[in-house]
This record gives structure tokens, C-alpha cells and sequence, in this order.
């Protein structure tokens, strides 16, 4: 059965809809609000339904989904191109419309439970970033007094306790009360990072997928459950070269007159699980005592970075290759093209 095609700009309040009408050929361009939006497709018959991957597109890709309607999220980097004009909410809907009738790559609907997954690691994250600014801005702090202090973490909690005492005795002790406050807060973001760390460890050993990568060299607590959650349904990738790809971990290509170069990675797609994959080869290349035949000829010819991201390249086939095909993780596995 033909789908109609249908453009959704979806904001806070009011949503843009372009569509065709199959029976009288009407081009409908309309704004509805946000409580009628379920509304408009309840009774309508299945559409295919594009809307770009932003704020709030899982949620209504699951509700509409839940209508029988077809939903395809898009990156608003393809659907950019579609954009005659000038920009606003009514040309936004024709362009999504346009691009939602193209062959291309969509970005997969997440459950629930894969959307709560990549919220912690995003509050994580946040924390980690808040940490870190406020040992940098402690660190700073003292230095304006004389108290120089070693980068390392280790070393900031070693000698903290005696260089607020010593500051104690020259400043007010309303900054000295102050920064011992600031102190404990990082104690504290300690804490919560620790408490997400075991919620999500909790749910690595409960989901079967993320158990099955956890046992890849370089795949770790956060880095396994960020990749079921992120790539949601293995079957949306047509191979492991493919979402390498959408990770930003291949080379950057530009064609002309039939010659093709090669440059550094495109670094597009997810940058926080591209990045837990290359600190996880880091991780491998520093560590493992046999890190196979393969890095081992790569690092002989190749500099330590290129090595690096090659390895997190191969990382991201093995998680592919492991749920996409519901397998156990073999070392020494060796794939075999069928005859």
C-alpha cells in the first residue's frame, strides 16, 4: 500500500504539517496545536511520517507509531538541503516532507527504556563536565593566594585539607568556609556519578544485548550500554562498515572527475559514544598484553592515533557483528563470506 508522504516541524507549542492530499491533490500546510496534534492522525489512514531528530521526535514517533503510521526520523543535516528559501516553520515542513520521499539513512525510534539509558549517561556527563569545573575553578582559585596544586585529581585531594588550613590563617573566613563548601560539592557529584554508574550497571546485567558486548576488549560499563541504547535496533544497519560510518568513525571522502581522496574521520554521527569507543581502544592498546596479530603489523606502519581509531573502527563492527546476529563475542572468530 502507497503511504501518504507527510512533513512534521515539530516545536513546543505548534506543530507544522505538509502534506499532499491524495484525493483532491490540495497542498495542506497548516499549524496545530499541540493538544490537537494526536488528534489530526487518529482518524487518518497510515502515512509515512518524517520529522527531524530533535527535541521530543522519539516520544511522537511512538505515539504515531502506536497509530499505525509509518515514522521516519531524520537528521537535520539531510533535511537542510531540502530547504528552499527562506527559513521558517511552514518551509521547514515542506523540506521534511521532501526529504522523508528520499532514500536515505534515518535515525532509528528508541523504547522508553533505551531513551532512560542514554538520559543517564547525558546526566552523567553533565556532572563529569561540573566536576571538572569546579576543581578547575577551585584550583584556580588558590593559585590567586600563592597555593600552586598538581593537575592530578589524586594529588588536589592530598593537599587540600592543609592548604585551606594554611589559608585559614591569612584569609576571612567567609572564603574559607566558601571554598571548603565548593570542596564537598565535588564529593557529592562523586557520589550521584557513582550511584548512575550502578543503576546502569544493574541494567547491563539484566539486558542480554549489553552482557554479550560487555565481554569485547575495550567495551566497558558505559560503552556497552550506550551502544544498544544508541543504536537501538542492530537491523537498521545494513552491516558493521555501516555503523562505523554513522559513528563519524571512517575517512572523509571528496570525489571529483573520478578521484577520490581520503582525509582524517568525518567525525559525524554520535560524538559520545565515538568517543567512548576510541578511549576504549586506548585502553586496549596500553593494556592488553596480546591486543592481536592485526594491531600489532597496524602499529608498525601507522602512527599511535591512526591506530587508535582504527581499532575503535573494528570496535564498532564487533558490536554490530555480536547483536546483529545474536552471537557470543570469540576472540579468535574469523568471518567467512558465503559461497
Amino acid at each position: 500500500m502507497l503511504l501518504t508522504p507527510v512533513g512534521i516541524d515539530i516545536a513546543k507549542s505548534v506543530f507544522q504539517v505538509h502534506h499532499v492530499d491524495a484525493d483532491t491533490g490540495q497542498i495542506i500546510n497548516k499549524a496545530i496545536k499541540r493538544a490537537s496534534f494526536l488528534h489530526y492522525f487518529a482518524n487518518r489512514a497510515p502515512c509515512l511520517i518524517g520529522m527531524e531528530a530533535c527535541g521530543g521526535a522519539q516520544h511522537w514517533a511512538r505515539e504515531l507509531t502506536k497509530q499505525g503510521h509509518q515514522v521516519r526520523l531524520l537528521s537535520s543535516r539531510f533535511v537542510k538541503a531540502f530547504n528552499i528559501g527562506n527559513k521558517s516553520d511552514a518551509a521547514d515542513a515542506r523540506a521534511i516532507w521532501l526529504a522523508v520521499q528520499q532514500p536515505g539513512k534515518c535515525v532509528s525510534v528508541k523504547t522508553e527504556a533505551q531513551q532512560a539509558v542514554l538520559a543517564m549517561h547525558r546526566m552523567r556527563e553533565q556532572l563529569v563536565k561540573m566536576r571538572t569545573m569546579q576543581i578547575n575553578a577551585l584550583r584556580g582559585l588558590m593559585t590567586e593566594y600563592g597555593e600552586v596544586m598538581g593537575r592530578s585529581r589524586a594529588v588536589l585531594e592530598r593537599e587540600m585539607p592543609g592548604t585551606l588550613h594554611r589559608l585559614s590563617e591569612r584569609l576571612p573566613a567567609m572564603l574559607i568556609d566558601t571554598l571548603r563548601d565548593r570542596w564537598n560539592e565535588v564529593a557529592r557529584m562523586d557520589e550521584q556519578i557513582a550511584r548512575i554508574e550502578q543503576r546502569l550497571r544493574v541494567w547491563l546485567k539484566q539486558d542480554r544485548s549489553c552482557s554479550a558486548i560487555a565481554e569485547i576488549p575495550g567495551v566497558g560499563l558505559l560503552t556497552a550500554t550506550a551502544a544498544v541504547a544508541t543504536m537501538a535496533d542492530p537491523k537498521s544497519f545494513r552491516s558493521g562498515r555501516e555503523f562505523a560510518a554513522f559513528l563519524g568513525l571512517v575517512p572523509r571522502q571528496h570525489g571529483s572527475g573520478g578521484k577520490v581522496s581520503l582525509f582524517g574521520i568525518s567525525k559525524r554521527g554520535d560524538t559520545y559514544l565515538r568517543t567512548l569507543l576510541t578511549h576504549g581502544a586506548r585502553c586496549v592498546l596500553a593494556n592488553a598484553k596480546d591486543p592481536g596479530l592485526w594491531v600489532e603489523q597496524l602499529k608498525k606502519r601507522r602512527p599511535t592515533n591512526v591506530v587508535v581509531i582504527a581499532l575503535a573502527n573494528k570496535l564498532a563492527r564487533i558490536i554490530w557483528a555480536v547483536l546483529a546476529h545474536g552471537r557470543t563475542y570469540e576472540k579468535g572468530y574469523a568471518s567467512v563470506r558465503p559461497v
